[in-house]
């Protein structure tokens, strides 16, 4: 691909892509990173791309960026709300908390990494299974023993109270 043929690709492409990806993330500043990053992948990758599926191969590094980067959001948030509830934050009150310490702590250790790295860290089952030396599927099927063991911890009535 020449220097012409990328920048008739930039004109001919990236308002379809940018309004693609805006419609997704409705935040225009994102949108335009997410568009030019695809681009710049495009001219770094210029000479293995089929110049027959170069609009395709445009959305799918766009669509891909923009889950990255929804993901990387993701997970920024969770550690801001699992910070501001470490400090005691308002909206759990303390009995909630405390019955939710208690319910983790009744977990096994590799049960209670698993709850934290999925549900408080918002990694995927990928990259929590890389992390705890695990298979995707054994994540999901500890996981799910984990998260029943919670919820069977916290309706009982007793710890209700």
């Amino acid at each position: 691909m020449t220097e012409r043929e990328y920048n008739n690709c930039v004109n001919l492409h990236s308002d379809n892509v940018y309004r693609f990806i805006l419609k997704n993330l409705r935040h225009e500043e994102d949108a335009k990173d997410v568009v030019q990053s695809a681009f710049e992948k495009l001219w770094i990758n210029r000479e293995q791309v089929i110049p027959e599926k170069i609009k395709s191969y445009l959305f799918t590094i766009a669509y891909n960026q923009m889950i990255d980067l929804i993901r990387k959001q993701k997970r920024i948030e969770h550690k801001d709300n699992f910070a501001d509830n470490a400090l005691g934050a308002k909206g759990i009150d303390y009995d909630s908390k405390r019955m939710l310490n208690e319910a983790l702590a009744k977990l096994s250790e590799l049960q209670r990494s698993l709850v934290m790295l999925k549900d408080y860290e918002g990694y995927n089952y990928a990259e929590i299974g890389e992390i705890l030396n695990l298979n995707e599927s054994q994540v999901k099927v500890y996981l799910h023993r984990a998260r029943l063991q919670l919820r069977d911890y916290i309706v009982k009535i007793e710890n209700v109270l």
